[in-house]
């Protein structure tokens, strides 16, 4: 099986100490897609990736000397699965007592063991990204609006309605999103990031929307693709892009990112929350 709740989620689980590929878990996208009124037989309707950051992990060069790394892995949308966070971190650490002759054999590894998982090439470079620089003066920050806020879910897409059908280009951001692991019930954070090429959203009743999501019960990349296919019905965009930047757990940050079609993406950066 490959629901949630036959991952290591939520159980006590044996620290690995030789590699082990088969810790990886792989979920279907299509059931959730289709809670959110996705066929799977016709094409999505966005782009995107999901990009993990890794700050956890270590190998043994040739001669059984430790290394120390960081990475960055990014799985495509389309791909049939994703991979559950928890599986993925015990899955890096299986790799702690492994020798490889250079950091490129480790990295083929990885590769080939996510990619087997995730059912789609997945890309794998050491490093991470830059943290973001201060905010651009043209963002619109959600969070300094002087509202009113009494609904915590479930996602309630109501809240977004059109201001003004005159087409704006806007970059609006949030660091109030919140939603819990389906599993443990434990809280996810996040910022989001939303490029907006369409009539004027009224801005208080999506900073409603998103605070909308704090009770529910998702996925990172479930809640992401809810966002956007909202915001994708209520304007008819032109251009949309959304991307959750997510705090870091055991080791692990997820940023899923849904986007247009030929949208191109800003340069990636994390959060200081990251």
């Amino acid at each position: 099986m490959s629901t949630p709740q036959d991952s290591s989620l939520g159980r006590s689980v044996a620290y690995p100490d030789h590699y082990d590929a088969s810790l990886l878990f792989p979920i279907p996208r299509a059931p959730a897609r289709a809670e959110l009124g996705l066929d799977a037989d016709t094409p999505l309707p966005f782009a995107g990736h999901d990009r993990w950051h890794a700050y956890e992990l270590g190998w043994l060069d040739g001669r059984g000397k430790p290394v120390v790394a960081t990475a960055t892995l990014t799985v495509p949308a389309e791909s049939p699965h994703l991979v559950e966070s928890k599986s993925l971190k015990l899955y890096l650490n299986s790799l702690n007592s492994s020798r490889f002759d250079d950091a490129e054999a480790a990295r083929a590894r990885i590769v080939d063991d996510v990619s087997a998982a995730a059912g789609a090439t997945v890309e794998v470079r050491f490093g991470l990204p830059a943290f973001a620089a201060d905010r651009p003066q043209d963002v619109v920050d959600l969070d300094a609006l002087d509202i009113d806020v009494d609904d915590y879910g479930p996602p309630n897409p109501a809240h977004l309605r059109v201001a003004d059908a005159a087409p704006v280009r806007e970059r609006l951001v949030s660091q109030l999103l919140k939603s819990n692991c389906p599993v443990t019930g434990q809280p996810d954070w996040a910022s989001v990031h939303i490029d907006w090429h369409g009539p004027r959203l009224d801005p208080a009743g999506l900073l409603r929307y998103l605070v909308s999501y704090r009770d529910h019960a998702g996925f990172h990349e479930q809640c992401v693709e809810g966002i956007f296919l909202d915001l994708l019905r209520v304007g008819a965009p032109a251009a949309l892009s959304v991307e959750a930047r997510y705090t870091r757990r055991g080791g692990l940050d997820i940023n899923p990112w849904r986007a247009t079609p030929g949208h191109a993406q800003d340069p990636v950066r994390r959060e200081l929350r990251q």
